[in-house]
């Protein structure tokens, strides 16, 4: 496979999960319970605008095969609570315009809070089935490499749960296999092993309701893409609903 030159490709690329609870609105009094996941996610986003404005996001949702243009306003009004997001700066107010989507994707609803967040300019988001085979992830992520290479610098946000199976606070029933399963998951992201992130097992992800297992897997294929090595540094890591959460900063090559 051909490698992207490095200093016309993705800057950095950071992991974070995509669920409701990160939004604080959303959850009431249990601020403090989530606030060590958030604070992680926020800073991590804000670690991904210090090198870019412009930002593509990756995440499986049944809604993809499919690409959220920047333009897109929307709300966490069906998640129980009226708070606007838009995916570029400026574009907060919630009018009748067509470019306001009732039912944005929980990914790019969180893409697009996390943006506002870090002061980021903008953020276009690529959904992928979360089905997705694995050869077909990392084919994805080599073609995103490619089709971003150019002069201007470009973030790439990846947006994913881990198993939804941990514990008895989990919303599915616990699997005593969710724990090897995320500690893999774990390894990989704070080693910057995208052959770790190939590893994972798309059967098993499924059955665990991982559903960041597709996105993680077309990470690996842009670092692949891009060259090696990838520095990491894992900022959290941890099941404190019974849900994976993970957060992870990767930067490419230095250039020169």
């Amino acid at each position: 496979m051909a490698k992207v030159a490095c200093d016309t490709v993705i800057i950095r690329a950071v992991v974070v999960p995509h669920p409701p609870l990160l939004v604080p609105e959303l959850v009431g009094g249990a601020t403090v319970r989530t606030e060590a996941v958030r604070v992680a996610c926020v800073t991590a986003a804000r670690r991904l605008a210090e090198v870019a404005g412009d930002w593509v996001a990756v995440a499986a949702d049944p809604a993809g095969p499919s690409v959220v243009n920047s333009s897109i306003r929307g709300s966490f009004a069906g998640y129980g609570v009226d708070v606007p997001i838009s995916l570029e700066s400026g574009g907060n107010s919630m009018t009748s315009d067509p470019a306001v989507d009732p039912v944005l994707p929980l990914p790019a609803l969180v893409a697009g809070w996390l943006r506002a967040a870090a002061g980021a300019d903008r953020v276009r988001v690529h959904l992928v089935e979360p089905d997705r085979a694995t050869d077909d992830c990392r084919h994805t992520g080599a073609e995103l490499a490619t089709a971003l290479a150019g002069p201007a610098p470009v973030g790439l946000l990846v947006l994913g749960d881990g198993a939804n199976r941990h514990t008895d606070r989990a919303p599915a029933r616990p699997d005593p296999r969710a724990g090897d399963f995320d500690d893999g998951v774990r390894t990989a992201l704070a080693q910057a092993d995208p052959a770790g992130l190939l590893a994972l097992d798309a059967n098993l992800a499924r059955e665990l309701g991982a559903m960041g297992r597709a996105a993680w897997q077309v990470l690996a294929g842009v670092a692949l893409a891009v060259g090696g090595p990838w520095t990491a540094e894992l900022l959290y890591s941890d099941h404190p609903f019974g849900v994976a959460y993970h957060v992870a900063v990767w930067d490419p090559p230095a250039i020169g």
